[in-house]
C-alpha cells in the first residue's frame, strides 16, 4: 500500500509495475496509448512503467489492489465511489497520466476510455466491480498466479452480492476468465486501437 494518499504524482515504478508493463506492452490498449513513443523503445517502456505505477497507486487509494511478489503480478480493481470522490480520483489520475503519457498519448487514452465506457454501460450494473488491470510477469504466466490474484476479490464480490466485469483485447484470455465465471456479453470494435475487444461479466455466486 502507498504510505500517503495518492495525489496524482508521477510514481516511481517498482518491480510490480514493471512486471505489468512487460506483461501488457503488446496489448492494443497499452500499445496505442504509448504509440507516440514508438520510435524510442526505451522511452516507450519507461512510459508504460510509470503508467502502471500511477494506476496501481490510484487503485490502492480509490479501489483495490492485490499483489503477488514472487513471481510478480498484480490485479487492480475499480470500485464504485461516491460522486465527489469519483471526481477527485479522476482528477488525480489524469494529473499523473498527462505527465506520463504526454499530450498525444493522453488524447489517445481519453478517446479509448470514453468509447469503452459508453459501450460497456448497457451491459454492466453501476454497482459492479471493474477489473481494470490483471497482469503476471511473462515467465510465470499459465502457472496459477492469475487465479490467485483474482480469487480474493471475486470471493468478496460474491459475499457482497455484486457483479464483476472486465474488458479484454486478448482473445486467448477469454477462456481463463470464463473458468472464473465471467461470461461474454459483447464483442465491440474499438476505433482508436482498430481492434475488437470483449466485455465479460461475472454475476455473484450464491453462498
Amino acid at each position: 500500500m502507498v504510505a500517503v494518499p495518492y495525489r496524482g504524482e508521477l510514481m516511481a515504478p517498482d518491480a510490480i509495475a514493471r512486471a505489468a508493463a512487460d506483461a501488457l506492452a503488446s496489448d492494443p490498449f497499452y500499445a496505442t496509448i504509448s504509440a507516440p513513443h514508438a520510435a524510442d523503445p526505451s522511452a516507450r517502456a519507461d512510459v508504460l512503467n510509470h503508467y502502471f505505477a500511477c494506476s496501481i497507486a490510484a487503485g490502492e487509494q480509490f479501489g483495490r489492489v492485490v499483489r503477488h511478489e514472487q513471481p510478480a503480478g498484480v490485479a487492480v480493481w475499480t470500485l464504485p465511489l461516491a460522486p465527489s470522490v469519483q471526481i477527485i480520483a479522476q482528477q488525480r489520475k489524469h494529473s499523473a497520466l498527462i505527465r506520463c503519457l504526454g499530450a498525444d498519448g493522453m488524447r489517445l487514452y481519453d478517446a479509448i476510455v470514453a468509447f469503452m465506457s459508453d459501450a460497456t454501460a448497457p451491459w454492466v450494473d453501476a454497482k459492479a466491480w471493474y477489473l481494470s488491470i490483471a497482469a503476471v510477469v511473462p515467465d510465470a504466466q499459465n502457472a496459477g498466479v492469475g487465479r490467485r490474484l483474482l480469487a480474493p476479490t471475486l470471493s468478496d464480490a460474491d459475499n457482497a452480492g455484486v457483479a464483476c466485469y472486465l474488458e479484454t483485447f486478448t482473445p486467448r484470455s477469454r477462456s481463463f476468465y470464463a473458468r472464473l465465471g465471467f461470461d461474454l456479453r459483447a464483442e465491440v470494435h474499438e476505433p482508436t486501437t482498430g481492434t475488437d475487444y470483449a466485455i465479460m461479466v461475472r454475476e455473484p455466486r450464491s453462498r
